[in-house]
């Protein structure tokens, strides 16, 4: 009888021990590709991180609202954090 387990990550322990695992070397700054995040994209993104924090899960019907929301200027979406965060109790 042969006893299977599952692979294992490397022992930190044992500086030898690498099998399959290994570090990245970091980006360099001048080889990072240029992009702007669109502001609207940020906010959906950090409202949706926000509400996940807060233990909120938004329904399937949700998306239109959070997406109308993004829109908003950004004075509306800090009020909009600072509520939830004051309601949930929880800091950034």
């Amino acid at each position: 009888m042969h006893i299977m387990t599952a692979p294992t990550a490397a022992d930190p322990a044992r500086p030898g021990d690498t099998d399959g695992d290994f570090l990245l070397q970091p980006p360099h700054p001048a080889e990072r590709v240029p992009c702007r995040v669109d502001p609207v994209d940020l906010r959906r993104l950090d409202l949706l991180a926000l509400l996940t924090t807060a233990g909120i899960a938004p329904s399937a019907g949700d998306r239109a609202a959070i997406e109308r929301l993004s829109e908003l200027p950004g004075s509306v979406h800090t009020a909009l954090h600072r509520w939830l965060e004051q309601a949930y109790g929880f800091c950034r």
